[in-house]
């Protein structure tokens, strides 16, 4: 693996690519089916995020993928990837999706945007420290900031969960504490009653 340095432009590691879509790929209404984009979109999103941090990066989640519009058969898909934001060993990819016809000339339609978010590891499979993107256009500045928020959303999202999973397992186990009470107080008043029975003799 070679050196990595502690920080690299976000146009350094941009990648794009075009891939013409065919009849194998449709769905049940005759239209592209989005697994086969989303396939795509990993791909390019993943070699942006080995690029930029050096060697091996591992796809961590799948933020947020819009789809705007429908992709025919004959269109040709246009991908396009780089990356928004990075932490200590994470990075966010945005890949943005575009289509037009194979067979005439005219306007690119936006198609998809996805946000993934991609972890770079070492030979062990242990996270590694990558380089810092460094955002160099308004349109990078853009990017990062917006990534910035999906990562607050993601980070407060994860919170809610937890802390309503915990609230879960705090009522499920005061209610089987109380179920546990309410079981010996009947089997006691049982035991008494029988006691204070009427001599059967």
């Amino acid at each position: 693996m070679s050196s990595t340095p502690s920080s690299r432009p976000t146009s350094e590691t941009r990648l794009s690519l075009s891939h013409i879509t065919a009849q194998n790929e449709t769905n049940l209404l005759g239209t592209v089916h989005g697994g086969v984009i989303m396939t795509l979109v990993d791909s390019v999103a993943g070699v942006v995020a080995a690029r930029h941090s050096g060697g091996p990066a591992v796809t961590a989640s799948m933020d947020e993928m819009t789809f705007l519009v429908p992709v025919r058969v004959g269109d040709v898909v246009h991908f396009s990837g780089q990356v928004n934001w990075t932490g200590r060993s994470s990075m966010e990819v945005g890949v943005r999706i575009t289509a037009d016809r194979w067979d005439s000339v005219g306007p690119q339609v936006h198609v998809a945007s996805a946000y993934l978010v991609f972890v770079a590891v070492d030979e062990d499979g242990q996270p590694r420290q990558v380089p810092q993107a460094v955002p160099e256009t308004d349109e990078d500045r853009r990017r990062l900031r917006e990534a910035e928020i999906r990562r607050s959303h993601r980070l407060a999202r994860r919170a809610a969960i937890i802390a309503s999973r915990e609230e879960d397992a705090r009522v499920e186990g005061a209610g089987e504490e109380g179920a546990r009470g309410e079981g010996a107080g009947g089997e006691g008043g049982g035991e008494a009653a029988a006691g204070s029975g009427v001599d059967p003799r």
